[in-house]
């Protein structure tokens, strides 16, 4: 009879239970899915990435805009004049559909090309894509996360790909030492390397929050966790990353922790950090945090604020939201639609001025005189809220004479609702010394849009609000030039009456109301990429 191993360790009670209740949960969860013909996760995903390794050619097709979605990647090719679009997800309020396509929309002749290449990754958001000028052009992915239609199952990627753009052909690249599985993450691009900070992993049983920095290679294919002295940012998801010279800045994000039992709390961050090198290091894997110190207008604690550089040292910020939660089951966003500027040199924060286009002499008083037979047209109806749709609609813009948040009336087929939507100076201005120009149309508030800048001209696509209980995912599309700084343009209308919303039924299991803390995990995660 052989000996016994002493070395082994022995399991504590705490720890025997925790394995005991996650076997249970295994198996109330396949029974769910069974009941629901869902399959198991991973081998969704397996069988998905088999089939696109067996894709032996090419397929571009010329499309309509792509489908409504959030939590994509957008980013300019390094040599055309296109702009390439990756990945999403969309949620109809009964399922949630994440998306694995690849797009690319054509700048001069104004048109969407569904590309379909040979060894494409799975479907993912919340993940993190740029592009370097190496080998004719080249688009790294990583992490994200994939979800089942009924959000039952969740899975977070780890995995790293490059799609090479002058052979149209998707590669994934395996190194050991990489950061753990996550999405909400950020990543740039400097001196021929990815550095990738932050991002979560929830997987509706827990969650965990990073702020860990890793660096890959891209001349040795390898990764390096980053050592950092300092004082480092708290661990977040969805903040703002942007390369500063030689150094890093990272600017708010979002995070929760446990306050009790099934009770969370989140945390909108408004800090401001630079990661900077050691000098006295030669490995380049030294680095040290430093709080900075921020200047220029206070910004509003917002997340799902989406950031770009425009120029070496400035970058633009556009929408976010901010929670109030007015008890423990109410939660309220004001949502935003400010364009802000953000000077690296002096962490100064600046609201973009936009100057409005000229109309030749009478075209004011046209306009007018339409916008008001359009409103006397819904008041004819007696429904103040329908002619406040009517004004909404007609003028596109916000009133500088109005408070910094103006109550919109929004509709569609089912409902009528009012929103709080926030002008284009959420920042914490004084109003009084500021000159505004009025009629200037601004994008409609969202969180997470894709923003981009090519040939000196910025492209916004996409985002989502949240009203109530209810999501409207958008696939508008704008572009805003950096020279003339005027005006946004409307390059592809969204009509959100369109947008099909499916409220779940009351009558759906009672465990779906004693893990509300849950649901309400899940309904903020879009807020966290």
């Amino acid at each position: 009879m052989g000996k016994k191993d002493k070395n082994k360790k022995k399991l504590s009670g705490t720890v025997k239970t925790a394995i005991k209740t996650e076997k249970k949960l295994n198996a109330k969860q396949k029974k769910e899915l069974a009941a629901l013909g869902e399959e198991d996760i991973e081998k969704v995903i397996a069988d998905i990435e088999r089939e696109e390794a067996r894709r032996q050619r090419v397929v571009e097709i010329v499309i309509e805009p792509p489908s409504r979605r959030v939590n994509f990647s957008l980013i300019a090719h390094p040599f055309k004049d296109e702009l390439i679009m990756f990945g999403g997800e969309f949620h109809d309020g009964q399922k949630t559909t994440v998306y694995g396509d690849m797009f690319t929309y054509n700048l001069n002749k104004k048109e969407w090309t569904v590309i379909k290449a040979p060894g494409a990754p799975p479907p993912r958001c919340g993940h993190q894509a740029i592009v370097t000028s190496t080998n004719k052009g080249e688009m790294w992915i990583f992490g994200g996360e994939f979800s089942s239609p009924s959000e039952l199952q969740f899975y977070h990627y780890k995995d790293l790909w490059v799609y090479r753009m002058g052979e149209k052909k998707w590669e994934k690249i395996v190194s050991p030492g990489g950061p753990s599985a996550r999405s909400g993450h950020r990543m740039i691009h400097m001196k021929k390397k990815l550095i990738v900070f932050g991002g979560f992993y929830d997987n509706l049983r827990d969650y965990k929050y990073y702020n860990d920095i890793y660096m890959f290679n891209l001349e040795t294919y390898t990764w390096h966790k980053i050592e950092c002295t300092g004082n480092p940012p708290a661990p977040r998801s969805g903040c703002i990353m942007l390369p500063t010279s030689e150094k890093l800045l990272v600017y708010g994000g979002y995070s929760k922790e446990k306050i009790k039992a099934g009770v969370d709390k989140g945390q909108i961050h408004t800090d401001m950090f630079l990661l900077s090198p050691d000098k006295n290091d030669q490995t380049g894997l030294k680095w040290k945090w430093i709080l900075t110190k921020q200047t220029g207008l206070k910004c509003s604690p917002r997340c799902g604020m989406t950031g770009i550089l425009i120029q070496p040292h400035i970058a633009y910020a556009f929408g976010g939201v901010f929670d109030n939660i007015d008890d423990e089951e109410e939660l309220q966003g004001t949502f935003y639609n400010d364009l802000l500027s953000l000077d690296l040199e002096k962490f100064q924060w600046h609201e973009v001025r936009l100057t409005g286009k000229r109309e030749p002499p009478g075209q004011r008083k046209k306009e007018k005189a339409q916008k008001e037979n359009h409103i006397d047209e819904c008041n004819s109806n007696g429904d103040k809220e329908s002619s406040d749709i009517c004004e909404n609609s007609q003028t596109g813009t916000t009133n500088s004479n109005k408070s910094m948040q103006t109550p919109v009336t929004c509709i569609d087929e089912d409902e009528i609702f009012t929103l709080t939507v926030t002008s284009n100076t959420s920042c914490n201005t004084q109003a009084n010394s500021m000159e505004k120009v009025e009629n200037i149309f601004f994008p409609s508030p969202r969180i997470n849009p894709g923003l981009v800048v090519k040939n000196n001209t910025l492209y916004l696509y996409g985002g989502m609000l949240e009203v109530g209980d209810r999501q409207y995912t958008f696939n508008d599309f704008y572009s805003l030039d950096c020279r003339k700084m005027d005006e946004w343009k409307t390059i592809t209308h969204d009509d959100l009456s369109s947008q099909e919303w499916h409220n779940t039924s009351s009558s759906d299991s009672e465990e779906e109301d004693e893990d509300e803390d849950d649901d309400t995990s899940n309904n903020s995660s879009s807020n966290e990429q």
